[in-house]
């Protein structure tokens, strides 16, 4: 066997499987898709800090899926090695917001259809998709949750400071308490009447209470 012989094999006729026309198409209708899934993700981040590498990602993986079905489609063979070979990676980034994950499905998703030639369903889809996003990921609720991280001597200054936030607050309930020799600290989600935080200096300045600390919480993090 020579080494020409080695190269006439369906390799090289499965070059032009893919006309260059569909290759384009589908590339730049990928990176449209991928664009307005950033966009969309841009819109409705509401975590601590924005990170612009993840929107990029969000563009290439749609890119990058419509690539690799695009060539699934051409040939059976290699659709069955394709998943031989992407078993193997694995991904050790961590995904901190919930919606993070929805985000990187719909791009994996839009550029399956794509490269399926499912052109309206993944266009036509995406738009529905992000107008629900918009509407209900900045949707923002009518009383925020707050912290309130406090420091007492005793039972008389807890007692005193439950009576103000009672009373200065539209809900308060106890997260956490720990007790030690001399020191009391509770941790207490309240929900505000209105923007008004006053109340925390009037906390701190009754007899008892050492600190104070008011705080925005989300349920997942605090600051």
């Amino acid at each position: 066997m020579t080494f020409n012989d080695i190269f006439k094999s369906s390799f090289l006729e499965n070059v032009s499987a893919v006309s260059l026309l569909d290759m384009v198409l589908a590339l730049a209708l990928a990176f449209g898709v991928g664009m307005f899934i950033f966009l969309i993700y841009k819109k409705t981040y509401a975590g601590v800090m924005y990170s612009s590498s993840f929107g990029v990602t969000l563009v290439a993986l749609t890119m990058i899926t419509t690539l690799v079905i695009l060539a699934v489609t051409s040939n059976v063979v290699l659709s069955l090695g394709m998943v031989g070979a992407l078993s193997i990676v694995r991904f050790r980034t961590a995904i901190k917001e919930p919606l993070d994950i929805a985000f990187l499905f719909w791009a994996i998703a839009a550029g399956i259809v794509l490269a399926a030639g499912f052109i309206p369903l993944a266009v036509i889809g995406s738009v529905i998709i992000g107008v629900i996003l918009l509407v209900f990921a900045n949707r923002k609720a009518h009383a925020n949750p707050y912290i309130v991280v406090l420091s007492c001597q005793n039972k008389a200054a807890e007692d005193k400071a439950m009576q103000l936030l009672n009373e200065r607050t539209q809900r308060c309930v106890c997260k956490s308490k720990s007790a030690r020799a001399g020191k009391l600290e509770l941790n207490l989600e309240v929900r505000l009447k209105d923007d008004n935080t006053d109340f925390v200096n009037e906390l701190s300045a009754l007899p008892g209470v050492e600190s104070a600390v008011l705080v925005s919480y989300n349920g997942d993090y605090m600051g």
